[in-house]
């Protein structure tokens, strides 16, 4: 009799275990997007401030390839541009003698026109004042025309100049290493004064304030779950304790797959599952790796412990 009063309270224990072993519709491990981040330039990195397990924010600096030549480069490019800039042209100043010449021609001009009125002037020397005018206007003429050709040519000569200068500029700003996205570092490829060339992966990324819940469930699960679904997930918190998060399905697979070996379903004697991806908040509990149970219908199990 007293050996069974012991045994009653083991069998309801490994009852509860049991049941509690079940109360799950799928399983699966998290998961992030992961970036990797490359330089766009060519040279020594000079300056790399990334370490594994660092947190980075996004668009933060972290370090620069060698830019020197770069950065002589653009100098002398703006240095034949002020050169040629100091060859265009002053027109107002340049025609200025001329213009100066034609106000005394025109006054000259109608002094004589008022002597011949008055016959103290003969025709020839109002016909000379009058080709002086025509002459000096002609000139005008020709000088402008002359020096707007020049202008316009050297206006041309540093358009592409200017044009290598943008080009540079942006190769400059491409020398420097930039963080895309707020996450944490999981693997470095380079180190400080390295030689790199464009395309050269620096190191690997991945956003982990939100996490993705790779799961999968069985043929006969696929009509209870729809994309948009509130779900609720739970991860060991510890030997008989769990952490509780809601997730949101927002991607199912519209192929079957087999079951992968560390992967445990509700039917784990089916051979192929359905893989579904959950997108929860990570309150810097989870970690890439760790696994997560699903409750499809999204409600929180009331044999479970954990808070």
């Amino acid at each position: 009799m007293k050996k069974t009063f012991f045994l009653i309270p083991l069998i309801c224990a490994l009852m509860a275990c049991q049941s509690h072993k079940d109360d799950y519709d799928a399983s699966g491990a998290f998961e992030s997007v992961e970036t990797i981040v490359s330089t766009e330039a060519s040279g020594t990195i000079m300056q790399f401030n990334v370490e594994e397990g660092m947190t980075l924010k996004p668009n933060q600096y972290v370090g620069y390839v060698d830019s020197v030549q770069l950065f002589l480069r653009k100098q002398q490019l703006r240095a034949q541009i002020e050169a040629t800039v100091s060859q265009i042209p002053n027109i107002p100043i340049q025609v200025a003698s001329l213009r100066s010449q034609m106000d005394l021609a025109k006054t000259d001009q109608a002094r004589m026109e008022k002597l011949f009125k008055a016959n103290a002037a003969t025709q020839q020397q109002l016909d000379d004042a009058n080709n002086k005018v025509e002459v000096i206007n002609k000139q005008i003429d020709a000088e402008l025309s002359s020096l707007g050709k020049t202008s316009q040519t050297l206006n041309r000569d540093i358009a592409p100049l200017e044009r290598q200068i943008a080009q540079i500029s942006d190769q400059l700003s491409k020398c420097k290493i930039i963080n895309p996205i707020h996450g944490t570092v999981l693997t470095k490829y380079s180190e400080d004064h390295e030689v790199v060339s464009p395309g050269k992966a620096l190191y690997k990324i991945a956003e982990t304030d939100t996490l993705i819940l790779r799961a999968y469930i069985t043929g006969s699960q696929l009509s209870t779950v729809k994309l948009g679904q509130t779900v609720k997930i739970r991860v060991d918190k510890g030997e008989k304790d769990y952490r509780y998060y809601t997730g949101t399905l927002y991607w199912i697979s519209d192929k079957a797959e087999f079951t992968p070996k560390t992967i445990q379903t509700k039917d784990e004697r089916a051979d192929l599952v359905y893989a579904l991806k959950i997108k929860t908040i990570n309150d810097g509990f989870l970690k890439i790796g760790m696994y997560g149970e699903v409750k499809l219908d999204g409600q929180e199990s009331t044999k479970a412990t954990g808070k």
